[in-house]
């Protein structure tokens, strides 16, 4: 059976666009993943309280065969592939890689929560979503990725950036 899922890309250190770019192409070459869809990407100020430097973010559509814990694997290991090194929680990273939506269903266990805990607060994810999933509903809230993006009050900057993910 095959899956749609969404995944939030970003990176704030080092070569920015080259690091989305490694995952993306890491992502297409992973057996069980078909990259459907890819966002512009937008600058985005960093989210909490770790000073640090702007992220570059983008969100993916995919179509996948692997299970939520299985496409959980294939991420952590694109990301330890393309670069991530270990770092203080929510700090600077050169990767990363969440699952945001998968196919209408919620799952909390594996160490993974979906949809993603924390989608409906951060424009860093939802502004770059609407573009390829305006009329996504969160399986828990009942909302479109539209109406949550507008009803978002998180105040940090995302500014579409002339950076871009090769397709």
């Amino acid at each position: 059976m095959t899956y749609r899922a969404f995944l939030g890309l970003g990176s704030n250190l080092g070569t920015r666009e080259d690091f989305l770019n490694r995952a993306a192409a890491e992502l297409r070459r992973t057996p069980g993943v078909h990259l459907v869809w890819c966002s512009p990407v937008y600058e985005t100020d960093p989210w909490g309280d770790v000073p640090q430097g702007r992220f570059l973010n983008a969100a993916l559509e995919i179509e996948t065969t692997l299970d939520p814990p299985g496409l959980l694997a294939e991420i952590k290991r694109i990301e330890r592939q393309v670069g991530r090194t270990a770092g203080e929680r929510w700090g600077p990273r050169e990767i990363d890689i969440d699952i945001l939506l998968y196919d209408g269903l919620v799952h909390s266990g594996d160490g993974l929560t979906v949809p993603h805990p924390s989608l409906a607060e951060r424009r860093f994810v939802l502004v770059p979503l609407r573009e390829i999933a305006p009329d996504v509903v969160h399986p828990v809230t009942g909302l479109t990725v539209t109406e949550m993006a507008d009803a978002c009050r998180d105040g940090t900057r995302v500014v579409r950036s002339p950076h871009h993910i090769r397709s």
